[in-house]
């Protein structure tokens, strides 16, 4: 019989958030936005893990580290599974789903490069919508060009 143990234990976080149920394909994007890459705070992150949910998922851990609406926005956008817990003294304070806002304000750029937004110092402004489909969609304020999730680009 086999005893080997088959998990590796990662360390709890103090304080901090983690970062739960993330599509696996959007880890990498979430780090990116979110600028986890050039932190000096401990990140903790794993992806293509089993998730009896969603089969696999991603997961970050953020040392001392909290998200302003804006930032869980952008979250919500490239991950809409996401799940946000926030730690403080080794202790689940605070446990929410992230959810897609109707109006996305400064943190995507229009992808028309003719749009005022691009041409002007003028903050973005999108309307979610959301296709035939059902893949969601930002609809400019300005030029009414709809940019699709693939090509959104954060300010």
């Amino acid at each position: 019989m086999n005893n080997k143990r088959k998990e590796l234990i990662v360390s709890a976080i103090n304080n901090g958030t983690v970062i739960d149920h993330i599509p696996t394909e959007s880890v990498f994007q979430v780090i990116r936005i979110l600028g986890l890459d050039k932190t000096k705070k401990q990140v903790y992150f794993g992806t293509n893990l089993d998730s009896k949910k969603y089969g696999l998922k991603g997961i970050i851990k953020i040392s001392d580290t909290y998200f302003a609406n804006e930032e869980i926005n952008k979250i919500a956008l490239v991950a809409p599974s996401a799940t946000l817990i926030e730690i403080k003294d080794f202790e689940v304070v605070r446990k929410t789903n992230v959810s897609i806002p109707e109006k996305i304000e400064k943190i995507v750029k229009c992808f028309n490069p003719n749009c005022i937004t691009n041409k002007q110092e003028v903050p973005t402004m999108f309307t979610v919508i959301y296709d035939e489909n059902g893949n969601l969609k930002l609809a400019c304020h300005y030029c009414e060009k709809n940019t699709s999730k693939e090509n959104l680009t954060f300010v």
